[in-house]
């Protein structure tokens, strides 16, 4: 063993004035600590064959006792005093595997329908809690409900007078919500399919809409920089957010604190104590506008997109955790999350790239094609939303086409594999 060590590590050796150590039940006598590398002899290590470890750093007074080192080739570094790793010891250190969780293996994603039916932008796009139909807001100022079986057209409503940005379908009552850049929201009831209320108070455009799951509450934020906090029944503004700098661009609601969270142009995020109409914290990791923000639908955490980067923040203290492994390169509109862990961006340039949540794995880049008769540069991702089970996902998209998404049965771990490094270095930032 030692000439294999002396071979491939430089020709370590014990030197003359340093004696092989002795079984630990020798009873030797204490002598002085030595800086040396100490490695058993060759005769010895037969005998030693609980003891078959090499021990770098000052070597210990041997004890009388029968405490010794596992016999499973481990290497015990004692170095109390030093701060930097010794050159000479670093050769043989044990390899430490990544830390980094392995992505788990996702079936990649195919385009299977296209529905071509809005005259303008589809801009936003909210599922039926019973997810039987879904519906879609469009720059040609209509909101659009389509059966998400067949994707037939089932209702066409106007009301608006500028494009519709966010929609939202209660899972408590028989109501849709929408905004826009008109300035107004409206509440249709789908009974009667008619808009019933108003919510009059936003100064420019509304830009994202949220429901609260468990309160008759409605947030909507727009370009004034302010999230609005409406009472459904009654109409009036119970808050106004205000805190932001610049256009708030993206809002999801919780049922515990902190129950608002929003995005901003500013590049911040917010974290909005409900019942104050205060900020309970800001979170300023991004560098550009956080034009998206989704929440994982099970564990306590959401991810926010920016042109810089996906990151991945804790609820409820919104500690960050990491950024994905890699970068869009695009201005990213939207983005969803499903139960299996599944997370699809879209951006301005047409891409809808699939994320493994727990890694931040990249494991699929797809590029979506226009409808013919329309521009390359109209290849632009709005919206996106899974349905109830998480099985099928909608983009909504400039060349006024809405494209269903569905998971490639045929595709096996075999025939996909997953190509995956572990990053080298973390960002912390």
């Amino acid at each position: 063993m030692s000439h294999k060590i002396s071979v491939e590590y430089g020709g370590i050796v014990p030197t003359a004035s340093q004696k092989p150590p002795r079984p630990a039940d020798s009873g030797a006598p204490n002598r002085e600590p030595s800086d040396a590398l100490a490695l058993p002899d060759s005769r010895n290590v037969k005998t030693e064959a609980t003891q078959n470890a090499l021990v770098v750093g000052p070597s210990a007074p041997k004890a009388p006792n029968n405490i010794g080192i596992s016999g499973k080739g481990t290497l015990v570094v004692s170095a109390p005093g030093s701060y930097e790793r010794n050159p000479s010891t670093s050769a043989i250190m044990e390899r430490i595997s990544s830390r980094w969780p392995r992505p788990e293996w996702h079936a990649p994603w195919k385009i299977y329908r296209v529905i071509s039916g809005h005259l303008g932008w589809v801009r936003s796009i909210a599922f039926d809690p019973s997810n039987k139909w879904f519906c879609t807001g469009s720059a040609d100022r209509t909101i659009k409900i389509w059966d998400v079986g067949t994707g037939a057209l089932q209702l066409t409503l106007t009301g608006h007078i500028e494009q519709i940005r966010g929609l939202a379908v209660s899972s408590r009552h028989t109501y849709m919500f929408s905004a826009g850049d008109d300035k107004q929201v409206k509440c249709w009831d789908l009974e009667q399919n008619k808009v019933i209320r108003s919510y009059h108070g936003h100064l420019s455009g509304v830009y994202c809409l949220a429901l609260h799951p468990t309160l008759d509450i409605l947030l909507t934020g727009g370009r004034d920089s302010v999230c609005r906090v409406w009472d459904i029944r009654s109409k009036m503004q119970a808050h106004a957010l205000s805190g932001h700098d610049n256009t708030v661009c993206s809002v999801f609601t919780r049922p515990t604190d902190p129950q608002v969270v929003t995005g901003s142009h500013d590049s911040t995020i917010k974290f909005w104590d409900l019942r104050y109409g205060k900020t309970m914290s800001t979170i300023t990791h991004h560098k550009k506008s956080v034009r998206a923000i989704a929440q994982h639908p099970k564990e306590h955490a959401f991810a926010s997109a920016s042109a810089d980067n996906i990151k991945k923040f804790s609820l409820p203290r919104g500690e960050f955790l990491h950024n994905m492994l890699s970068q869009q390169k695009t201005i990213i509109n939207a983005m969803a999350i499903n139960e299996e862990g599944v997370m699809a961006t879209g951006g301005d340039n047409g891409s809808l790239w699939f994320w493994d949540w727990k890694s931040g794995h990249n494991f699929q880049q797809s590029q979506t094609i226009v409808q013919p008769g329309s521009l390359d540069s109209e290849a632009g991702i709005y919206a996106l939303s899974y349905d109830v089970t998480g099985t099928r996902l909608v983009s909504c998209e400039a060349d006024k086409t809405i494209k269903m998404w569905k998971q490639d049965e045929n595709a096996t771990p075999e025939t996909h594999p997953i190509n995956f490094k572990p990053p080298k270095d973390i960002r912390r930032f």
